[in-house]
């Protein structure tokens, strides 16, 4: 790998360059005692080996070069690095043969560590998971996002308990990167917007065995303006962010066509980088020569598109009259392919001819989609209800949207004791193998090692919150006295409760503060004490959310409550880390049904914490009795009832059921119920919300799937592609010709006959289904039977009666006769979404 220059490395230390480049000290951390030796502070301060490395003297470096120990660790560390890039891995013995050649997943964040601070939050977070499990897994994938200068802010609080915004400059030279270097140099990508090209630098990040490449417009080749185009995440407003998007989709996938134009998949992580489906039509109809709705056709086969919104209104959009401003196509190129600017912006429209109506980027994503899914069970059923505009008169049930749920990179999540203790049990390969006992086998781990695993993690979190407050405190200017303080927050042999969220007002981070009296009860209880360790960031617009955390600061200062609640501040992947090995109980208390998934819960499962959740996103899923607690229910109602209802309900739980388990002790003082409970949670739930797992479904759900539905449609010149346009347009323009009359229901013992006159009118018999649809009813599921055509109507041109028949399980007015299209390879609705009904 191309680096940026290093002090002199002697000749035998040369390998640590390739070690500090590789982003798997992320989540293996087997060479911590490596970087530590070299320089302890540095490493304490940054976990980051290429900042370590950088700063190291040339001294140091010439005494390492002689320390025949230290050579012969870091040989042995470059071995096992080697040794875990050479394993064929899960994807090359479970699927090589199918030759799946390549998968391009795009994000507008990635959070990979600390080191790398290109991410907000959970989205981040979930995408550098996903890149983790590929490597882990051994599949062909490749990561594309944008290099910050700034990326998301960083968060402290002043002595008034406000939030204040720090926008530190990410220096490329000690981030964990290199340029991407060609035989003509570094690789740039040009970009057309309006008046002027600007030049996207490439950079790239080696996260194991697969590769992210990160596109940055702070070249001196730009404009001042310019050159901020990749300043902030999230930052500035309409316009740069439409900018920030269409160059990571079109940018990014110019990205894939110069170095990894074998590509055959295309997952787009939340609509933002939805262009990307746009740049690879249009580049596809420029190569093959023709136009681009042809092409479309083609390239749509092979993209995915997850999204992680729980309502419409956080989906992104631009007005008609900026994107058309901004889109970098010449007119004279768009030419060449037959499309015009207009059609291209309807993409993004429930109504495509409807000028005024702002372009959406969600909606982009999901019609240049062949697969659309959601993050969760429940969030896919949401998803469908949100994209339901675009499919008019499809049934809710039937809107192309499903679902893989989220998972959690457990090797980046588990304490040092939990990864000891799994290990014993499932062997060091357990997160890539998967075996199907894991349950199984942590199942049999005695009470008493579990209770030293959760004592140790609690130990060690309650030593790095006193750690990290008295920084905080120190770096505040207070008193000698107050930072000697911090060494008495928290008690390792106590209940700890945790939770660490953005605040904002649907996430209701101060619900346990809705009844201060019962909560103070909770956390001096002189005999069965608790105590809270909170974090999270409000974003910057937010004075709501804001004001929530100053809540939390004022009761996290008053002296009553000084040693049970501590607020952590500039809550990153680090702080999370040391959150989830070490509580107890995980609190989320969202309001239903906003929180696509929510993967923080997931995080605890290995080290044996708990979780007290609404049900909503995976909690929906993974909730039992015997594995964690949920607060409220899932009947809904107006937001201050529902509020109430749900502070009730945490407050119950805590009062009744989680402190008096904690604190019911055997003559041993083991908490044997709750053992019992982390045993059951962290065996069945920890496997099932793996990232392990998660990749696997996008695997054998989508990708495999796609990637032959791409080929089909890619081969002899797309023939099948334009085939399938010509065919979809044929059908539309001939649509309103067809027509259903009354159809004739007989009951014949216990099962409906129904027969159906249908006059298709110019349409090929061929080119559809004529079926009988029952929807969702109380217990029952949607029911579809497809009619056969029975005889034809004499004097009608494509007349015929359609006649079928159906168990009388339900009554004869639940089913409906509708004509849908058919064709073979073809998704419908998602690609065509044309349908009839008899009433």
């Amino acid at each position: 790998m191309v680096a940026l220059p290093l002090p002199n490395l002697p000749e035998v230390l040369s390998e640590l360059r390739n070690l500090a480049l590789d982003l798997r000290w992320t989540w293996t951390h087997e060479a911590d005692a490596l970087w530590e030796e070299i320089d302890p502070r540095l490493w304490e301060r940054t976990r980051n080996p290429w900042s370590v490395l950088q700063s190291a003297s040339p001294q140091r470096l010439q005494r390492l070069a002689s320390d025949a120990a230290f050579l012969e660790r870091l040989r042995s560390f470059e071995a096992g690095r080697q040794q875990y890039r050479g394993q064929p891995g899960w994807f090359a013995s479970a699927h090589g043969a199918a030759g799946l050649k390549g998968i391009a997943y795009f994000s507008m964040e990635f959070g990979l560590g600390a080191a790398l601070p290109l991410y907000a939050g959970g989205l981040g977070v979930l995408a550098g998971d996903y890149m983790k499990t590929a490597s882990d897994l051994g599949a062909p994938v490749i990561g594309i996002g944008l290099l910050y200068q700034e990326g998301y802010f960083r968060q402290i609080v002043d002595a008034d308990g406000l939030q204040q915004e720090l926008y530190p400059y990410n220096e490329p030279a000690s981030l964990p990167i290199a340029p991407a270097i060609l035989e003509d140099g570094w690789l740039r990508i040009p970009i057309e917007f309006p008046g002027r090209t600007i030049q996207l630098r490439v950079w790239k990040a080696s996260v194991g065995r697969v590769t992210l490449y990160l596109l940055d417009s702070n070249d001196p080749l730009n404009s001042p303006v310019d050159r901020g185009i990749t300043a902030k995440l999230y930052g500035g407003g309409s316009e740069i962010r439409l900018m920030q998007e269409i160059v990571l989709g079109i940018g990014g996938w110019r990205v894939v066509e110069k170095l990894h134009p074998e590509t055959e998949i295309c997952h787009i992580n939340e609509g933002h980088a939805a262009f990307a489906i746009i740049e690879r039509a249009r580049l596809r109809a420029e190569h093959c020569r023709f136009e681009f709705w042809d092409a479309f056709w083609a390239t749509r086969a092979g993209n995915v598109f997850t999204t992680h919104t729980p309502v419409a209104a956080g989906f992104d959009a631009f007005a008609p009259s900026l994107l058309a401003r901004y889109l970098p196509y010449r007119e004279r190129e768009l030419e060449r392919c037959n499309v015009r600017t207009e059609e291209l912006i309807g993409l993004g429209r429930i109504d495509p001819k409807d000028k005024d109506e702002a372009f959406n980027m969600a909606y982009l994503a999901q019609r240049g989609s062949a697969i659309t899914l959601g993050v969760s069970r429940l969030h896919g059923e949401f998803s469908r209800r949100i994209f339901q505009p675009l499919f008019p008169r499809w049934p809710n049930c039937e809107v192309p949207v499903g679902h893989v749920t989220n998972g959690v990179h457990i090797p980046t999540w588990d304490s040092p004791q939990a990864d000891r203790l799994w290990e014993d049990a499932c062997g060091k390969e357990r997160w890539r193998d998967m075996p199907d006992n894991l349950a199984d086998r942590m199942a049999a781990i005695p009470d008493e090692k579990l209770w030293a695993m959760r004592g140790e993690g609690r130990q060690r979190l309650v030593a790095r919150v006193r750690q990290h407050l008295a920084t905080q405190l120190r770096e505040r200017g207070a008193e000698q006295g107050t930072v000697r303080e911090a060494d008495t927050v928290l008690d390792p042999n106590i209940l700890t409760v945790g939770f660490a969220r953005r605040f904002t007002e649907y996430k209701r981070p101060n619900l346990l503060l809705r009844d201060p009296a019962r909560l103070d009860r909770l956390l001096t209880n002189p005999h069965r004490p608790m105590q809270i360790a909170v974090a999270g960031k409000a974003h910057p617009a937010d004075t709501e959310g804001k004001a929530m955390i100053r809540q939390w600061i004022e009761l996290a200062r008053n002296p009553r409550y000084r040693r049970h609640v501590v607020f952590l501040e500039d809550y990153d992947i680090a702080l999370a880390q040391e959150l989830v090995q070490g509580v107890d109980v995980w609190i989320n208390n969202p309001r239903r049904p906003w929180e696509a998934c929510g993967t923080s819960g997931m995080k605890v499962l290995v080290n044996g914490g708990i979780n007290c959740s609404i049900l909503d996103g995976w909690w929906d899923e993974a909730f039992r009795p015997d594995v964690g607690w949920a607060i409220g229910d899932d009947k809904g109602g107006e937001a201050d009832r529902v509020d109430a209802r749900d502070a009730e309900s945490l407050y119950a739980l805590l009062e009744t059921r989680i402190v008096p388990e904690f604190y019911d002790r055997d003559a041993e003082g083991l908490p044997r119920r709750w053992l019992a409970r982390v045993r059951r949670s962290t065996s069945t739930l920890t496997p099932a919300f793996a990232s392990t797992r998660m990749f696997r479904d996008y695997v054998e759900r989508a990708y495999l799937p796609l990637a032959r539905l791409y080929r089909e449609r890619s081969a002899k010149g797309c023939a099948e592609a334009r085939e399938a346009r010509a065919w979809a347009e044929t059908l539309t323009r001939r649509w309103p010709g067809l027509h259903i009359e009354r159809p004739t229901v007989s009951r014949t013992q216990d099962r409906w006959r129904v027969s159906v006159p249908v006059f298709l009118g110019e349409i090929s018999p061929s080119s559809v289904q004529v079926q009988l649809f029952a929807d969702v009813h109380d217990d029952r599921p949607a029911e579809v039977v497809v009619l056969h055509q029975e005889q034809s109507i004499p004097g009608a041109m494509n007349g015929f009666v359609y006649a079928g028949e159906v168990p009388a399980l339900r009554g004869a007015g639940d089913y409906t006769v509708r004509v849908i299209p058919h064709r073979e390879g073809v998704q419908v609705p998602a690609e065509l979404a044309l349908v009839a009904w008899q009433r």
